[in-house]
């Protein structure tokens, strides 16, 4: 495996944080404060900090094979069954999407399974899972 990476991301509540991110994509918790908390993301951390106000920035997006893709997200690229089973819970826990699971680049170079949603703070994931492992970075 590679090192893990580290990524600092803005929250609104860090009650609502903690119980998406544990109790529903199924991190661990880190160290925490009552200002920030560390998600264990599939061996990535993930440091959550409260800021005030109402609303984080709008942001931009991109087309991407017919859908407009947050241009700021973050997420992991899971196994095939893995990403499946994820979708599900998804789902059966009605979370939703900002772009509904489906395949991207379907028949081509890269084809991957894709899906986008938000954190509590509107904050973008995306989870991801390709055919063929070996095309991640295919061109």
């Amino acid at each position: 495996m590679s090192p893990p990476f580290h990524l600092a991301f803005p929250v609104r509540d860090l009650a609502a944080t903690r119980s998406f991110y544990v109790d529903l994509l199924g991190c661990a918790v880190g160290r925490s404060s009552d200002r920030w908390i560390d998600l264990d993301l599939c061996g990535h951390q993930l440091t959550a900090h409260l800021v005030s106000g109402d609303r984080l920035p709008p942001e931009p997006t991109n087309p991407v094979d017919g859908d407009q893709v947050p241009v700021r997200h973050f997420g992991v690229i899971l196994e095939w069954d893995a990403w499946h089973a994820l979708a599900d819970r998804l789902r059966a826990a009605q979370v939703r999407f900002v772009i509904e699971p489906h395949l991207r680049f379907a028949g081509q170079v890269g084809e991957q399974a894709t899906m986008f949603f938000r954190d509590p703070s509107g904050n973008a994931l995306e989870f991801k899972s390709f055919r063929d492992s070996s095309q991640i970075f295919s061109t």
